[in-house]
Formats: C-alpha cells, structure tokens, sequence
C-alpha cells in the first residue's frame, strides 16, 4: 500500500447493500476517485478488492455476509478501508478501529468533507468523525479504570485527540501545537494502534463491564 502520488485518481470499490446509496457516495466522490467496482455483500466486496487492487475501499458497517468487519479483517492488509455507516455506536466503531480499519466515517458526512476524509484516507491518514474522537478518549478512560495493562495516552496525545474531537483539521492542530502536520498524523495512528486490543484484554474487559468478578 504505497503512498499515492499528487493528482492520482483514487480507485475506489464501494460496498454497501443499498444500491441508492451506492449511487449517491458515487455522486458524491466525482473529482480525483474513480469507483472501479460496487459490492453489495461482504463476499462480493472481498472479490472485488482481490479482482481491481483499489487504493481505497469505503464500506458499510452492516452487510450480509459478515458485513464490513469480515472485509477489513481478510483484506485490511491489502488496500485501505473506510467505514461509511449509519452506526454511532462505541463498540462497532472499536470493533471497526481493532479489525484494522484505517477510518470510520458517519454517513451524515457531507459530500466536501467526506472527499477531503476518503482522499486523506488514500494516502494512509487515520480518518475518523469528530464526534467519534469523543468515544475513542471515553474509551480509554474506562480502560484506566480497568487496569486491563492497555497503555495510557500521553499527554500530548490526549490533547490531539480532545481537537480531533473539536472537530479541527490535522493541519489545524499541527499549527495549534507547533508541530508537523505528519506528526500529528502519527499521533492520531499511535491512539488507534492502542485500541487493538488483543483477546486476553478484551476478555478482562469484558468481566468488568459486565461485573463477572
């Protein structure tokens, strides 16, 4: 998955079980993506990904088949995928973030930023709504309470992630901060590698919540 060179189209398959949705991300994309294949299943999104190598997928959470979970988890290592959906819900949007998703998006995106998101997305920035960066710091809290051994945020990554939640651009918060757009890139990619949680911790976890002592 190499880095994509300036003005490349973007090659996108699109994945949902809803054809008039389908039509309008396609509306939406237009300049600088070319839609090379659409899938309505988990199955045929994975064909699909192995027939036309795309630079970027753009999924929808629930699908037949194993929905977009099933996807990123057998082609994640393959092309990068973005989750598109309807769900605001903290466990799909960990469930998402652990499979190996670069980026989970609200459909309630508009057309403008969900193209500045997905081409963000191409060329390997972790993209994700801001309202979700809210869950993602809610979410490690509860870990500190849990002392599941996940390891904190820094200081300076907790401040990155309370922007993002603020809804500010990455170039917003490297100006902000004083540091290099990439920087905070990579902060962003550190905060969501920690959220890949191995089974061990996801079974402790599990315990607390649910009060299984």
């Amino acid at each position: 998955m190499g880095a994509l060179a300036g003005n490349v189209t973007v090659r996108v398959v699109l994945a949902d079980d809803h054809p008039i949705w389908r039509d309008g991300v396609r509306s939406d994309l237009a300049d600088g993506f070319t839609v090379v294949a659409e899938a309505s299943s988990a199955d045929e999104a994975i064909a699909a990904i192995r027939e036309h190598h795309p630079d970027l997928v753009v999924c929808d959470l629930q699908m037949p088949g194993g929905g977009g979970i099933k996807v990123v988890r057998t082609c994640g290592q393959e092309t990068r995928i973005v989750m598109l959906t309807v769900s605001e819900q903290e466990r799909d949007l960990l469930d998402a973030v652990a499979a190996g998703a670069v980026g989970y998006l609200i459909k309630s995106t508009s057309g403008p930023e969900l193209r500045t998101s997905l081409m963000r997305a191409a060329q390997g920035e972790p993209v994700f709504s801001p309202a979700l960066a809210a869950l993602v710091l809610g979410e490690f809290r509860k870990m500190a309470k849990a002392s599941s051994g996940v390891q904190p945020l820094s200081d300076r990554e907790r401040e990155v992630l309370q922007l993002v939640a603020r809804g500010h651009t990455y170039k917003e918060i490297g100006q902000r901060l004083y540091i290099a757009e990439k920087t905070v890139e990579n902060h962003v990619r550190n905060i969501l590698g920690k959220l890949h949680l191995s089974r061990k911790q996801e079974l402790i976890r599990y315990a607390l919540e649910h009060g299984i002592e």
